[in-house]
């Protein structure tokens, strides 16, 4: 039998028959996966072999995975924690996560929309600093055009001032007299724009809507009662020790907390299991599973004018609070997930609730070109852990020369 789910009114907005039909979807999924025959799913002893492929090909120095399906949960660590030390990377290695940082956002956004503290459809004027003027194309920009990269704001606010270490510019005081000068790209809702500045003004409003700074506040709402102490925006010496490196140079080890609602979050692998059981909902009476609305698709990408930058592990069909989804609801081989890159780390997060199976893994840079995406070849081992083919591959993009940038994703 499937439960009802109910959904909070304060969630009903125009777009909720699609945010129930999602829902409706993943409960009907996971109703057939928990009336399969016992043992019809791979062992996931193969993601040790599958996870070894994926970093042969994927030129890193050192990489690792994290599988969880149901309660269960396998590490693999491979390469080395940094060239030449021959030691391969451990549980309580630390990474940089990057652009994942955006879902501990939303998640923290939808808790907070649960409390009525803000709406999704609340103004960002309304928690904007004092004198601070947002600006407005058609209409104001929302939240949830924050949350799902619809706002038209860019990418970035420009490039990075020399010297200055990764994920610390910009600051909360620069980013707020950069924006009002600002000339939207886009309708607020009409079409999707990657925006890392985006999220970083995300985080200050809700900081500025529970009156307590955002690092404080995500510690006290998520990483706390998830015991995940090991993630941070402030490493200590012992952390930085034990930081994977990649190839080149990348900078200090360092707070940063000024790009907390985009890409400043450490975390280790321990920390990182604990997350996709959480994100998964089979963590037991430990471990409180998400709310089904932080997971939720709000547009379909062909409702939109375009779509820029939330394609580098597939074409998404559908866009969420910071998730991108692979696949229509209902769909076998739907994949939720989230990519992430920056300061030498490739990040991946990706979910596949029909076989309560979830996949995290981060790799550092190597010094020879990569031969596989790393992201597209996740999707390929969670896949192959449900039991399912590969996703079709997307059709081509033009060949550009590469050039190695330091941006976030």
């Amino acid at each position: 039998m499937l439960e009802m789910i109910a959904v909070s009114p304060i969630f009903a907005r125009p777009r909720l028959r699609a945010l129930l039909a999602v829902l409706l979807a993943a409960a009907i999924a996971t109703a057939v996966a928990q009336t399969a025959a016992p043992g019809a799913l791979p062992d996931l002893k193969t993601a040790d072999e599958l996870g070894a492929d994926l970093f042969a090909r994927s030129g890193s120095t050192g990489m690792v995975l994290v599988v969880v399906r149901g309660d269960q949960v396998t590490f693999h660590g491979y390469g080395e924690t940094s060239l030449g030390t021959g030691q391969a990377p451990a549980t309580d290695s630390v990474v940089r996560i990057c652009s994942l940082t955006k879902i501990f956002t939303t998640d923290l956004l939808t808790k907070l929309v649960l409390d009525k503290t803000v709406g999704l459809e609340d103004p960002l004027q309304r928690y904007a600093p004092a004198h601070a003027v947002v600006p407005k194309r058609v209409k104001a920009i929302t939240l949830e055009d924050l949350a799902t990269h619809t706002a038209g704001l860019p990418r970035e606010i420009g490039n990075t001032p020399r010297g200055m270490a990764h994920f610390t510019f910009p600051d909360r005081l620069t980013r707020w007299h950069w924006l009002p000068n600002q000339h939207l790209r886009s309708t607020p809702g009409s079409a999707a724009l990657y925006s890392n500045v985006g999220f970083d003004l995300l985080g200050d409003a809700l900081e500025n809507a529970a009156r307590k700074p955002y690092a404080a506040l995500l510690a006290e709402r998520t990483l706390k009662p998830l015991n995940m102490y090991g993630t941070t925006y402030f490493p200590n010496a012992d952390q930085c020790a034990r930081l994977l490196a990649g190839a080149y140079p990348e900078g200090p080890c360092t707070v940063t907390e000024n790009t907390a609602g985009s890409s400043g979050l450490y975390s280790t692998p321990r920390d990182m299991a604990i997350w996709l059981k959480y994100l998964l909902g089979t963590g037991g009476p430990s471990i409180p599973a998400q709310s089904p609305a932080a997971q939720a698709s709000y547009f379909r990408v062909a409702d939109l004018t375009r779509e820029v930058g939330l394609d580098h592990a597939g074409k998404p069909y559908g866009i969420g609070l910071g998730w991108m989804h692979l696949g229509a609801p209902g769909d076998p081989s739907e994949i939720v997930q989230k990519t992430g890159g920056g300061a030498g780390f490739s990040t991946y997060i990706a979910l596949h609730h029909a076989s309560h199976t979830a996949i995290f893994v981060a790799a550092t840079d190597g010094a020879v070109e990569k031969h596989q995406n790393l992201f597209k070849g996740a999707n390929d081992i969670l896949l192959a852990l449900a039991g399912l083919p590969p996703l079709p591959e997307d059709a081509p993009k033009p060949a550009k020369k590469h050039i190695r940038r330091h941006k976030t994703h």
